[in-house]
């Protein structure tokens, strides 16, 4: 019984965003490649003014993987093209990236690029795997929350992971085990104050994937995301398809296949940033 009290007690602190060592919760401005501004000056409510978009994985982080392409690199061509599409339609709205170029990138400092610039939106994108069969895919996009299934928690425990791959990770996550179960659980039930509205952008992109890219859509889902625990704002983590399936590899690979879903994806936010900015 003492075994299981030592270990559950580190775990408590993910419950409250404030529990990460002091250095980072000061959360102070690093020097990167990153695209970061200051806020422009507008008090106007309800203006979707500033997003951030966050390509998964990067640099020695390849991600999943199938006969041909790496997540990282699907990721990266997808929120790069996604930010020339909001750019182009929205020159007022500021575009950040977390990575836009081959590197390596924390999980907690990809949330805390979002905080810094005061981000109205998150959007993370990512491939997935399934390493029971080629014949499974879909999209599924997720909001931070309890997982109902087995696969849910089996696909937040693989993007977690990625932490393992970073400097002093376990004073840096209070040792947070993405290996874990209970772990991840315990990060599930932090309760997001922005998991009504992560919840509304989620439906309209599993909606935009049916009805503009005709792709199967596995619905929305809750998991425990580190990256999504750290934003402060609406945020999603998108699954745009199984790298393990050699169709919807050949999709993401192609030109039009990343052109349909990144369109996809702006029409979502298109609708949601429409939607808030009416409710004025």
């Amino acid at each position: 019984m003492t075994t299981v009290v030592l270990f559950i007690i580190p775990l408590l602190a993910l419950t409250r965003p404030d529990a990460l060592s002091p250095e980072l919760a000061q959360d102070p401005v690093r020097q990167s490649s990153v695209q970061e501004t200051e806020t422009a000056s507008d008090d106007t409510p309800n203006q979707l003014r500033t997003v951030v978009l966050d390509a998964g994985h990067g640099g020695k982080d390849p991600g999943t993987h199938g006969r041909y392409a790496k997540e990282k690199a699907i990721n990266l061509a997808l929120i790069l093209q996604l930010g020339r599409k909001i750019k182009n339609k929205h020159p007022n709205v500021r575009v950040i990236y977390t990575r836009s170029s081959d590197q390596f990138v924390d999980l907690y400092e990809r949330g805390a690029i979002a905080n810094r610039n005061r981000a109205d939106l998150f959007i993370s994108i990512h491939c997935n795997a399934s390493p029971s069969s080629s014949q499974v895919n879909g999209t599924e996009t997720y909001t931070l929350g309890l997982h109902k299934t087995q696969r849910n928690l089996d696909v937040a425990r693989r993007e977690n992971a990625v932490i393992l791959q970073e400097k002093n990770y376990q004073q840096t996550y209070k040792g947070f085990d993405p290996n874990s179960p209970l772990a991840t659980i315990m990060l599930a039930n932090y309760q997001h104050a922005f998991m009504g509205s992560s919840i509304n952008f989620a439906e309209k992109i599993e909606r935009s994937f049916r009805h503009n890219a005709e792709r199967k859509s596995n619905g929305v889902k809750q998991a425990g995301f580190i990256v999504l625990w750290k934003a402060t704002m609406p945020s999603v983590l998108i699954e745009t398809g199984y790298l393990t399936n050699p169709t919807e590899e050949d999709f993401l690979r192609s030109d039009e296949g990343q052109d349909e879903i990144s369109t996809a994806i702006y029409k979502a936010f298109l609708q949601y940033k429409q939607e808030i900015e009416a409710n004025e």
